[in-house]
């Protein structure tokens, strides 16, 4: 048996390819939007991807099972479980085999038992695997988005992401009664490979090791140490994260059968002259460059979203899936750009016209390019103490609360231009964040709307404690209430 993780950084999200290495069959769970990793370690090790499954239909990534399964013209297994609510549209159409509890899946002589985990998702499933040639007990088991290390899967998303009203409290029954009939049923030895790491919006404490074993879950992970259902429901679905906007459309997308690519995303490069055009339509432009270059001179409208592991978090929030977008860089080349396209079609956003290179930038060499003031923390402490600037904390609800800058308004980054009126622009506006990268995507978007005097705090919040200035946490201003 040959088993190879792949893991995406952007998305904290792993997929896998179980191999048996004596009839050269294989199969992929949860293969994300770009094939040609799974092929390449296929052809590497002489197998051959006959099956592609995954464990359930998948908010936070487009799902690339099918795609892959086209490509290599396997046989696709879907979940039939959850409900007519929670089927697979495609799956007649591409021929896809539907998988129930208790079924098995032979893949040369390995096999996977599958296991109804209902909770995160009511359709979702965990692959228990066994090497029926080295033993007749369970190896290890794919438990998707139901079993993480150091943490489960949140039951929330259905309702707060997808805004189906009631199911939050379900899911939560649902994934308590899940965790309680596997960790009784599967024994301490068995491997768990989940299907993200730390990072990931799918959970909120999410554990950076790849991998764990159920009995060490047992031990240190906080819900299989919690037996009372009610006190499981109260803290899983305390305190997770605001789930990014885009979630609800990849239910939707995934559920309805991802668009197939093909090949590798491209886009045409356009003339500098078109920029313009463009902007003035209202288009979004998107200035991948690094925060410091952008912040040192950019083209006013354009919103900056770094090329990074952080892209493709913060264009699902930022990006529309019903409007194209330009991107813009100062390479001659399109190596970045396709390193862009490559990032933002995990998450199905596909809709780039076209992308301008350093000549658009050149183009505005005559005129000052706009920039991104960085005000350090002494001078943003004497500020707020004239009561001379508005101060927008970007960060998170979990951050905010850990500790705050007195007298800041907080409005995550993704919620920013929905609620624009919330921020007083009558004076100067100051956004912060952790360390200055996300408050100057924040900085970007206000001034792309208008607003005149836009800061950053250099070094965010880190570096206002570093200065030795204080923070507030939501506890400390209830008592001094």
């Amino acid at each position: 048996m040959l088993l190879k993780r792949f893991y995406h950084d952007g998305l904290a999200q792993a997929s896998y390819l179980l191999g048996c290495q004596r009839t050269g069959e294989a199969i992929v769970i949860d293969p994300n939007r770009d094939p040609e990793p799974y092929l390449a370690a296929a052809d590497e090790n002489d197998l051959t991807v006959t099956l592609v499954t995954e464990t359930h239909i998948h908010a936070d990534y487009l799902s690339g099972s099918r795609e892959l399964a086209r490509r290599c013209g396997a046989q696709l297994l879907l979940s039939a479980e959850g409900g007519p609510d929670w089927q697979y549209a495609f799956a007649a159409a591409d021929g896809a085999r539907l998988l129930r509890d208790g079924d098995q899946v032979m893949v040369g002589h390995v096999r996977l038992d599958v296991v109804h985990t209902p909770g995160h998702t009511p359709e979702h499933l965990t692959f228990v695997v066994t090497d029926v040639p080295s033993a007749d007990h369970p190896l290890g088991a794919f438990t998707g988005d139901f079993l993480f290390v150091g943490d489960v899967g949140r039951p929330d998303l259905l309702e707060r992401a997808a805004n189906i009203q009631g199911t939050m409290r379900l899911g939560a029954v649902a994934l308590f009664d899940s965790l309680e009939r596997f960790a009784g049923r599967y024994p301490d030895y068995l491997q768990v490979w989940p299907g993200h790491g730390s990072g990931s919006a799918c959970g909120k404490s999410l554990g950076a090791v790849p991998t764990s074993t159920l009995g060490y879950e047992k031990i240190a992970n906080w819900a299989l140490r919690t037996h009372n259902r009610e006190a499981f429901i109260e803290e899983v679905l305390a305190g997770q994260p605001d789930p990014p906007r885009y979630f609800a459309t990849m239910k939707v997308l995934n559920r309805q059968g991802p668009a197939i690519l093909g090949k590798a995303p491209t886009a045409p490069r356009l003339g500098a002259d078109r920029l313009t055009a463009a902007l003035d339509a209202g288009a979004r432009v998107v200035d991948i460059r690094r925060t410091a270059a952008f912040a040192s001179g950019y083209i006013p409208g354009t919103i900056n979203l770094p090329l990074g592991t952080s892209l493709v978090a913060r264009a699902g929030w930022l990006l529309s899936y019903d409007a194209d977008f330009f991107i813009l860089t100062d390479a001659e080349d399109d190596a970045r750009v396709k390193a862009a396209l490559a990032e933002l079609a995990m998450i199905g956003l596909d809709r780039c016209a076209g992308w301008f290179g350093g000549d658009a930038l050149a183009a505005r060499s005559t005129r000052a390019l706009a920039l991104v003031p960085q005000l350090d923390a002494a001078a943003l402490s004497a500020l707020l103490a004239s009561d001379g600037v508005t101060l927008v904390d970007v960060r998170n609800d979990d951050e905010w609360a850990e500790g705050h800058i007195a007298g800041a308004v907080h409005i995550p980054l993704g919620r920013l231009e929905e609620r624009l009126d919330e921020v007083d622009t009558s004076r100067p506006v100051v956004v912060q964040c952790r360390s200055g990268s996300r408050s100057s995507v924040a900085a970007s978007l206000l001034q792309a709307r208008g607003v005149a005097e836009v800061r950053n705090l250099a070094g965010g919040i880190v570096g206002w404690e570093k200065a030795g200035l204080p923070v507030v946490t939501e506890a400390s201003t209830v008592a001094g209430d």
